[in-house]
Order: C-alpha cells, then structure tokens, then sequence
C-alpha cells in the first residue's frame, strides 16, 4: 500500500514541495509565477474593459431602427 506522503511527493513540483537543495529552485519557479500573474491579470482586466467600453458605446450610438428588441 502507498502512503499518502509518498503519494503526495511523487505528484508535487518543486514549487510545491520547497524543501530540500531544490528549495532556492522552488523559491525562483515561484517568483516566476508570480510576475507571470502580475503581467497576465493587469492585460485581461484592460481587455474586457475595452470590451465592454465599446459594447455600451456601441448601444449608446445605435440607430433604434436597427435594434434587435
């Protein structure tokens, strides 16, 4: 029978585990992460915000005429 620790480090990544020599690995991988967030969160906020910004504009602007509703 597998112990759940063994299990547990078999299936975790270093980032994860951060013990051992690999620990200032685990430290970078997770800095790593972390600077991919704070680009990755900042563009898809501006995107959607840009998306809606010209989806109310777009029915701010439009002729009644042409309305679905």
């Amino acid at each position: 029978m597998i112990n759940m620790t063994s299990l547990f480090d078999m299936i975790a990544c270093s980032v994860c585990m951060g013990t051992g020599k690999d620990h200032l690995d685990s430290v970078a991988a997770g800095y790593a992460m972390l600077v991919m967030l704070l680009i990755i969160i900042p563009m898809l906020c501006s995107i959607i915000f840009f998306i809606t910004r010209m989806a109310r504009r777009e029915t701010a602007n439009l002729d009644p005429a042409l309305r679905d509703s």
